[in-house]
């Protein structure tokens, strides 16, 4: 298994090569520049020449994507052209954040969705059935940003029991401070992504329990607790754990519009305000951030899915 990992982190870097290439050349596709951000409409043409020259953009491109991408490598992203500040330590101080915010979402969505999809399973056409049919429907058919707002006027409006803006509060200096801050962003994710992943699991477990080793089980006389949750469950959490994967990297690369909602200092903000002003490097270095998340979640799931299904071997 580590042999495994150690060649996925390894196939990880031509993978990112290519990626910051593109990703390079879509930035200095897009016209404008910040330039015209930070002197405004009404500079002259030596203005921006100058601050060209002192930003390093008269540059050729190819020498300043080998600058950025040589300093890249030896963790130096270069600095933010508007806060001066360098990109990895502003990427640093919003990450946790995002990580905390992105997990604690993930946990809401399975909380919701996980129970209701193996009852719907177990039970299907029933009740219970026909209520996942019309939760998932209205889970993913509800914009985030329509529902966090009726969260915030519900609960820190009316109720006055949660704020409306959100800040990030580390888990280790105050526990129920960070889960004030964190529920209201963290349910509107985590509603949106239990619809999802209710649906898989249930379907993932429906296929399984019309096996014939099922069949078999039950044959045997073992009790229906030991048969759905040891044998039916456990195969079903293979492709399962695929989508859970692919949206805790979503979530931890940045939940953009839910953090625009209730003002949360994430990631996804921050690429957002580079975006805007035109930040080369702060660009640059979140998207190369965001996408090194999608791969270790890669990664991580293969590692899951040897533990769920020991028949599962890495060479």
């Amino acid at each position: 298994m580590t042999g495994y990992v150690l060649r996925r982190l390894m196939q990880m870097l031509p993978v990112l090569l290519v990626a910051s290439v593109g990703v390079w050349g879509m930035i200095y596709a897009v016209p404008g520049g910040p330039a015209g951000m930070i002197l405004g409409e009404n500079a002259t043409a030596e203005q921006v020449a100058a601050l060209h020259r002192e930003l390093g953009l008269d540059q050729p491109i190819l020498s300043q994507y080998w600058i950025w991408l040589s300093g890249a490598l030896g963790g130096n992203m270069g600095r933010s052209i508007f806060s001066h500040q360098p990109v990895a330590s502003l990427i640093a101080e919003r990450l946790p954040a995002t990580l905390q915010l992105g997990l604690f979402a993930i946990l809401v969505g399975l909380a919701l969705g996980m129970p209701v999809a193996i009852v719907s399973a177990i039970r299907p056409d029933g009740w219970v059935d026909r209520l996942l049919a019309g939760w998932s429907a209205l889970a993913l058919g509800v914009p985030t940003f329509w529902l966090g707002i009726l969260l915030i006027l519900l609960f820190a409006v009316d109720l006055r029991l949660l704020p409306s803006a959100s800040a990030h509060v580390p888990f280790y200096q105050d526990p129920l401070a960070m889960l004030r801050n964190l529920l209201l962003p963290a349910l509107t994710l985590g509603t949106y992504v239990s619809g999802i992943f209710a649906r898989f699991l249930r379907a993932s477990l429906l296929e399984q329990l019309s096996a014939d080793y099922v069949r078999t089980a039950r044959a045997k006389g073992l009790p229906e607790r030991d048969v759905i949750g040891s044998h039916a469950l456990r195969n079903a959490l293979l492709p399962f754990v695929t989508v859970v994967g692919l949206m805790t990297a979503n979530f931890i690369g940045g939940a953009v519009v839910t953090e625009a909602v209730f003002t949360y200092p994430g990631l996804g903000q921050l690429l957002v305000q580079a975006i805007s002003t035109r930040d080369y490097p702060l660009i640059q270095g979140c998207i190369l951030v965001i996408m090194v998340i999608y791969m270790i979640a890669n990664i991580v799931v293969d590692v899951i899915y040897a533990y769920i299904d020991p028949r599962i071997e890495y060479a």
